[in-house]
């Protein structure tokens, strides 16, 4: 587990349902219910959520809405949340996010409502700043703020006032809620604003020149008031951190706090990445661990430049405490059912992972589970907007589990065989823009998208003055030629190896960048098949640390299957403190020159076929496993029981950090069905190269090769596994759109870890 940086925390501290689905009576009538304290002996869960997307006089963000749903839906059915509960403040609220509404809706709902021993979660998603507090103790003088949607801004002795909600103000806020049980989540930040890539920043222009308005002030001298504290107490309570609870922020101070276009819907990166994460845990982890595994998915996700912290009061342990400090047991899931209408179910899909959206488009199969987790029904997904989609019953055997709240767990995944890379198209390309546009659009299976209009895997582009500050500033060992064209990640970090000369025109690099666009998007289809929360087989793999002059093998980071019947405990597995290994996000930093070894054991009762790929920064892919390739198909059988090393104990060959320096993946795939198309295919690579059992890379057309492996797990869904389901083609796709993923035939796991010097 990585250990978070602790800092004083609170001193920073288009509509959505349209896109969501969500009817906008649900939201009006809550909107009024914190005038209404509710009467009650037993303990309560409060919740507050604000969404700020329209502001009156700040750039406008496009998914903060979007994640006060996430929150909410999450809250009640993984939760246990009452929905009369759960206030939104938004702009399609009756309550709108101007400073009064945010304020009052926080005094009214959940300082006057909340009793000892009651939960409480605050919610922030919106526009973060600073401003100058010449009272702060801290050493810069700066307060975070939350921008309002209605902020104002006027001048007074060259400095602009703010109406801003400060830090200071939510520390006072916080001390007067009566219970400990609080978490605060904020996503917004102060470092950054506006666009990187195709990620929006939540954040606007803030720093000395900034300080808060008169309004803020005296609402402060009002709370100090109320606490019956001194501003100088106030300031000594601070500097010894959080008022109560704990607070996570989704970014540290010089970061940013990024929202992301996903499949036809924008969200917070940390916000979805968090309640999407929550969908799948059900063992009461410790809160540090949620974010530390959270941490590692946005780096992979979205963008290097954002990492998640989390404060704890002083002294408390509550970061050992489970999230929302609320112990539960449910089981896991991918979608809830939210109504009921005859043989037809409206669903909400929020535990999708957001590089696997495109697998739940056409026709998946959910399987409907009851609080043990063992299947009762079928449903089939037949139209999806946003994270909201309608569905037919297949099949159900205990009707009185139809019923809004009933968690559904993945069956079968379609993936799409026609899946394009989506290219976005970057400001610095200028006037060959248009070219670039044109150009793309003529390559098999590319998309051009131009930014900030929809999800993005890659964008093209040159690099600039900026950039090549930034990784001056940032050390890197590679810096391209100025205005040089290549690729970056939807966030802008570079993709390595992507860039040529700088005279290079548009149709040259686009040409010298085929191979890497069909190694990219092999990645990403492969990715489609990532199971490792859903799959019911049981894999456990590995990535060790060698030192053979030792004879030490030290397990630096672990994948397994969590549905499978007999899953092994999620928090079973510490990363090992004896070693030279550091953990950033959770992900471990591996030296170059590093000896390592891959190891898969098969928990299952019955054999597996394994194939294992390393996908390098630079997009390239190797085949690892197999590496036999005089064999016939048993060359990826690992038989019940046993364990694969990869090298062998026996192997002449071993697998080492080598550069280029960046994130490399790791894929296993394990399937119970043998993998006969794609294993031709790389024996005749291997032939080809004049490789012995060896390794080979997938150098010339991976897409076909990766097209081959899905075409094999498909034949694992089919016939069996159809009949055994009582299912018919129909009842899944049509066989010449789409590629079937049986979670009870297939394990698709992924370790990330990163080389360094």
């Amino acid at each position: 587990m990585s250990h978070f940086k602790r800092r004083q925390f609170l001193q920073f501290a288009t509509s959505a349902l349209t896109t969501l689905g969500l009817n906008q009576l649900d939201i009006k009538n809550p909107s009024l219910r914190y005038a209404q304290a509710i009467a009650s002996s037993s303990p309560r869960k409060l919740a507050l959520l604000v969404g700020i997307n329209n502001y009156q006089n700040v750039d406008n963000l496009k998914g903060a809405i979007t994640d006060t749903y996430l929150q909410r839906e999450l809250l009640i059915h993984r939760f246990g949340f009452n929905p009369q509960d759960i206030l939104i403040v938004s702009d399609e609220s009756e309550i709108k996010p101007t400073r009064q509404g945010i304020l009052q809706a926080f005094e009214e709902h959940l300082i006057k409502q909340a009793k000892p021993g009651d939960i409480v979660v605050y919610h922030f998603s919106g526009h973060g700043s600073q401003v100058f507090d010449r009272e702060s103790a801290l050493e810069d003088k700066l307060n975070s703020t939350f921008v309002p949607s209605d902020r104002t801004t006027s001048l007074a002795d060259n400095q602009k006032q703010v109406s801003d909600i400060t830090g200071k103000t939510l520390f006072l806020l916080m001390s007067q809620i009566k219970t400990e049980n609080l978490t605060v989540v904020l996503d917004s930040c102060y470092s950054g604003g506006g666009k990187r890539g195709n990620l929006t920043i939540r954040s606007i222009e803030g720093g000395k020149g900034y300080i808060s308005s008169d309004i803020e002030r005296e609402y402060q001298q009002k709370l100090l008031f109320d606490l019956g504290i001194s501003p100088e107490e106030l300031e000594q309570r601070r500097k010894q951190g959080i008022a109560k609870g704990v607070v996570i922020a989704s970014a540290r101070k010089n970061q940013v706090a990024s929202e992301a276009y996903l499949d036809n819907f924008v969200t917070g990166a940390f916000t979805y990445l968090m309640t999407q994460y929550l969908w799948q845990e059900n063992s009461n982890t410790p809160l540090e661990n949620v974010i530390t595994n959270i941490s590692r998915s946005i780096n992979s996700t979205f963008t290097s430049n954002q990492i998640p912290e989390l404060e704890a009061k002083n002294n408390s342990n509550n970061e050992t405490k489970p999230t929302y400090f609320i112990s539960r047991s449910v089981p896991t899931a991918e979608a809830v059912i939210t109504q009921v209408r005859g043989n037809n179910v409206n669903l909400w899909l929020g535990g999708i992972a957001p590089q696997a959206l495109a697998a739940f488009n056409q026709n998946p199969i959910f399987e409907l589970v009851d609080n043990q987790g063992v299947k009762r029904g079928r449903i089939q997904l037949q139209s999806r907007k946003g994270l909201t989609g309608e569905g037919k019953i297949l099949e159900l055997q205990k009707p009185e589990l139809l019923k809004p709240g009933a968690l559904l767990q993945e069956g079968v995944r379609v993936i799409p065989s026609n899946y394009k890379l989506r290219i976005g198209l970057d400001d610095s390309l200028g006037k060959d823009i248009a070219v670039a546009r044109n150009e793309i659009a003529e390559i098999e299976r590319l998309q051009p998208v131009v930014l900030q209009t929809g999800e993005v895997h890659y964008i093209f582009g040159r690099i600039t003055e900026v950039q090549q500050t930034e990784l001056r500033n940032k050390q890197a060992t590679y810096i391209p030629p100025l205005h040089s064209l290549g690729l970056y990640t939807e966030g802008l970090d570079l993709i390595p190896g992507s860039f040529g000369n700088a005279k290079e025109t548009i149709n040259d690099a686009l040409t010298r960048l085929k191979p890497k666009f069909r190694s990219l998007l092999a990645a990403r289809i492969i990715k489609l098949t990532l199971n490792a929360n859903s799959s019911r087989l049981n894999v456990l793999a590995s990535l060790n640390i060698l030192r053979p002059k030792e004879l030490d093998v030290t397990v630096a980071a672990q994948t397994f299957t969590s549905r499978s019947p007999s899953k092994i405990d999620q928090n079973s597995f510490t990363p090992a403190t004896n070693t030279n290994i550091n953990y950033q996000n959770g992900i471990p930093q591996i030296p170059l020159k590093t000896q390592i070894q891959f190891q898969v054991k098969n928990q299952e009762n019955s054999d597996l076929y394994i194939t294992v790929l390393a996908i390098n920064p630079e997009g390239k892919i190797d085949v690892i496993f197999p590496n036999t390739w005089s064999s016939a198909e048993d060359a990826t059988l690992v038989k019940a029981g046993e364990t694969l090393a990869i090298p062998k104990a026996q192997d002449t060959w071993v697998l080492g950090i080598i550069e280029p320096l960046g994130l490399t993946e790791i894929l296993v795939v394990a399937s119970k069905s043998p993998l006969r198309k794609s294993l031709q295919s790389l024996q005749t690579i291997a032939q080809k190269q004049g490789r012995g059992d060896v390794p080979v890379t997938l150098a010339d057309n991976p897409t076909n090769i990766i097209d081959l492996l899905l075409e094999d797990i498909d034949s694992s869904t089919l016939p069996e596994n159809r009949s055994r389901n009582n299912s018919n083609s129909s009842e899944i796709t049509s066989r010449q759109k789409a590629l079937l993923s049986d979670t009870t035939q297939l394990a698709a796991m992924s370790i990330t870890y990163q080389a360094v010097k």
